[in-house]
């Protein structure tokens, strides 16, 4: 109970709560309930947290369990040895990280017999206790006294190496001391790289690392993964060092003197305690730290790339949808041909075809035919693009359809295709299109997901969407647990239509799984639609708890009850009845009508269930029920004529998409193929930390070509309109060219070795990779 209280005391302070919300939290997490169902329909038990502070709570709630366990493990541990007194005890109590118990741990932690325990069991302790006490001491004098030969130690020399062992595994496991050094080292430590021998050629997407420093506090968390990558690989050597190269990092032995009391005042074991403190420092601290500053940095990274990952993951699903409009989408192709599939309103697929337009067929004119043929009869009224192979020959086609027909008012898009090949592979694809081939329902898709990106991503593993960096690298439990708390809170956050969404959508939806998910599409096949959110406890395993946690995000539109296409909880429904009462109309008459909703006040309405926050909510609710969170609608106009990289001049401004958005910058599609890059120092005139305080995956953009790079497919863009091209001058990032020496500037650049260019994060690999690869970074 006492390391509850504790718990839930810290995570307070870190989210500036008060302990009695974070209680009332952790008690309806530990019940069962979801983020957004606390978040949305829990405001008056926990004070009204986020959905954002609750993630945050429910990660460290996560580690400080993990922290109490071992906390527990270890005094266990330490019990059975009967080591563990009042002070011992206490000091393990008061760590606050998993690495500060650890340092505590290590001197009792149980570990293969060591030179210092063999030095000890030949009785040498007395030894380096008393050279270390009485400095006066003449250490080979005083070895002679400890010489046994029974006891293995042969002479001075093996007894003072002996009490040397027993020293520096003293000094290695002081706690104080190890935490202390590591935060030193951590501040003013650098990463170093050098390309081994032999493996220029091999190795050369990792060139910018060839030769390579950076302090640790510098390192953005993509050239972390990248170094690491390239060091798994066999292509690059990694160094931590404790300073700046070259320098010497003397005042880390100086404190570990300091600890012990050891200085060279010319008495006789002074020097002999000197060199004790140099050896354990090199030969034992400083691989310690270093494995540890290792981990910390991936740790960082980890974090930071999952972050990035999550952010523009939410930004993607949460992107603007087309809505219920008859949509033909392009799956583009050379050889194999364009993959069309016209989808209606409800992403039902109504037609297919394969057109080849493109070499070596090139039946331009035929293709033209069939999409208006395809057009006229299913009245699409949208073209979604998918913007890989051969996506601006397509879309030059689809502009030739818009011209052909003006009166059937076709709009055409060019959307991410970014996992559409995992979807139409999936074991779902082929029980939703089962007549199709797996080539076809790429098409399908890409319709789909113009109408409704939520809708039709949430049918895709998140880690295969594409828009994160590194992923391969990262922990697998980390990041699949934040992305799908970003999918849960995204299709939460917008609502469901319980009889139109699909089972893999439904299964995101707050209370239910994929097992429950496809109960109630089989109940909805068998018995029709919903009529009313009570008919969904006749959904087998479907019991009140689920009930509870799912029924405020799904909605019934054209159902018995208005409220039931509302975010409006059943169990508020009460409430909503007694403003009807007191108004005198009827609830279909209340709904909408934003003038008398306003004369109302919330408070009037409070009771001891239903609170000012919810009741607030609930009005608001019922002013715009089942309002859509998400953006309007809008598209890009690509330049007419900008079909290929060597159209584009310096100078140019266009309108383009953001692709993807990354820790050092944004890619942005103009229509030629090759997405450009927009580094970070290219978005504002002030500093910008986060690109993604300036765009987001999905905005359209206006940006000025800054150079062209045709041969190593590189186009640089900024955002800033007034910026002057200069081409050759200008490195894909949008900043001159020049070997980036002494310490990093604002934006994180590298340090006194690092080559030009190492922000492209050259050695990436996962989604981010094929953005890379598609923008021509990997080279």
């Amino acid at each position: 109970m006492a390391e509850m209280v504790s718990i839930h005391r810290k995570i307070a302070e870190e989210l500036g709560a008060r302990p009695a919300q974070v209680q009332a939290a952790v008690g309806l997490l530990d019940e069962g309930s979801t983020v957004p169902f606390i978040a949305r329909y829990r405001k008056e038990v926990t004070g009204g947290l986020d959905d954002g502070q609750l993630r945050t709570l429910q990660e460290r709630l996560r580690y400080l369990r993990e922290l109490e366990e071992r906390r527990t493990a270890i005094l266990d541990s330490i019990q059975a040895q009967g080591k563990l007194d009042d002070e011992l005890r206490a000091r393990i109590m008061a760590a606050d990280s998993k690495a500060r118990l650890e340092d505590i741990y290590l001197p009792y932690k149980p570990k293969r017999r060591t030179k210092a325990q063999v030095a000890r069991e030949a009785g040498l302790e007395p030894l380096a206790d008393g050279l270390l006490g009485d400095p006066t001491k003449d250490p080979k004098a005083a070895a002679e006294l400890f010489v046994d030969t029974d006891k293995g130690v042969a002479d001075a020399a093996a007894a003072l190496e002996g009490a040397r062992a027993i020293l520096v595994e003293r000094f290695a496991e002081d706690a104080d001391l190890i935490g202390e050094l590591r935060e030193r080292m951590w501040s003013r430590g650098w990463v170093t790289s050098k390309v081994r021998e032999g493996k220029e050629t091999e190795g050369a997407k990792f060139s910018d690392y060839f030769d390579f420093a950076e302090p640790f506090t510098k390192l953005p968390s993509h050239r972390i993964l990248a170094l690491f990558r390239g060091e798994k690989e066999e292509v690059l050597d990694l160094t931590t060092e404790p300073d700046e190269p070259g320098t010497e990092a003397g005042d880390y032995e100086t404190r570990i003197a300091q600890r012990f009391g050891i200085s060279d005042e010319g008495r006789p074991a002074d020097r002999w305690l000197c060199d004790t403190v140099r050896w354990a420092w090199r030969t034992k601290i400083l691989l310690h730290l270093g494995i540890d500053l290792r981990m910390r940095l991936r740790q960082a990274a980890e974090d930071e790339a999952v972050r990035v990952f999550a952010a523009n993951l939410r930004d993607l699903l949460l992107a603007a949808p087309a809505g219920g409009r008859p949509t033909m989408g392009l799956d583009p192709g050379y050889r194999t041909g364009v993959k069309v599939a016209v989808v209606d309103g409800t992403g039902k697929v109504v037609a297919t075809d394969t057109i080849y337009p493109h070499k070596p067929q090139a039946r331009w004119n035929d293709a033209l035919v069939t999409l208006e043929k395809l057009a006229r009869e299913h009245g699409v009224q949208l073209v979604a693009i998918g913007n890989g192979t051969a996506s601006r020959e397509t879309d030059k086609l689809a502009g030739e359809l818009v011209k052909l027909a003006p009166e059937l008012k076709l709009t055409k898009i060019v959307v991410s295709e970014a996992g559409a090949s995992v979807y139409s592979a999936s074991a779902y694809a082929a029980q939703e299109l089962p007549e199709l081939d797996v080539s076809l329902r790429g098409a399908v898709s890409i319709a789909r997901r113009l109408q409704d990106p939520l809708a039709e991503l949430v049918k895709i593993d998140p880690k295969s969407i594409g828009v994160g960096q590194y992923q391969h690298d990262l922990a697998e439990s980390k990041l699949s647990r934040s992305l799908d708390a970003v999918v849960e809170d995204c299709v939460n956050a917008v609502g469901v239509d319980v009889n139109t969404a699909s089972a893999p959508l439904l299964s995101r939806v707050s209370g239910i799984g994929t097992g429950l998910a496809e109960n109630i599409v089989e109940h909805r096949d068998s018995n029709g639609p919903f009529r009313t959110r009570d008919a969904l406890t006749s959904v087998p395993r479907l019991g009140p708890k689920a009930f509870e946690q799912c029924a405020g995000f799904l909605r019934i539109p054209g159902g018995d009850d208005p409220l039931d296409s509302s975010s409006v909880h059943p169990e508020a429904y009460p409430v909503v009845r007694r403003i009807v009462d007191r108004m005198g109309i009827g609830i279909a008459e209340l709904i909408g009508d934003s003038r008398t909703l306003r004369k109302l006040s919330p408070q009037e309405f409070v009771d001891d269930t239903f609170g000012l926050p919810t009741v607030t909510d609930i009005l608001t609710e019922l002013e715009k029920p089942g309002r859509d969170p998400r953006p309007e609608f809008k598209t890009a106009s690509f330049a007419d004529g900008v079909e290929t990289m060597a159209d584009l001049k310096p100078g140019m401004t266009l309108e383009g998409v953001v692709t993807n958005v990354a820790a050092f910058g944004a890619f942005v599609d103009v229509g030629v193929h090759q997405d450009g890059l927009v580094h970070v120092s290219a978005m504002s005139r002030d500093f910008v930390k986060d690109p993604r305080e300036i765009v987001k995956p999905g905005d359209v953009v206006r940006v000025k070509v800054l150079d062209v790079d045709v041969a190593r497919k590189r186009i640089s863009l900024t955002l800033r309109l007034d910026d002057e091209a200069t081409p050759g001058e200008r490195g894909p990032q949008g900043g001159k060219r020049e070997r980036r020496q002494g310490k990093p500037g604002n934006h994180g650049g590298g340090g006194q070795r690092a080559r030009k260019g190492a922000d492209r994060g050259a050695a990436s690999g996962g989604a981010m990779a094929d953005a890379l690869r598609k923008a021509g970074y990997d080279r």
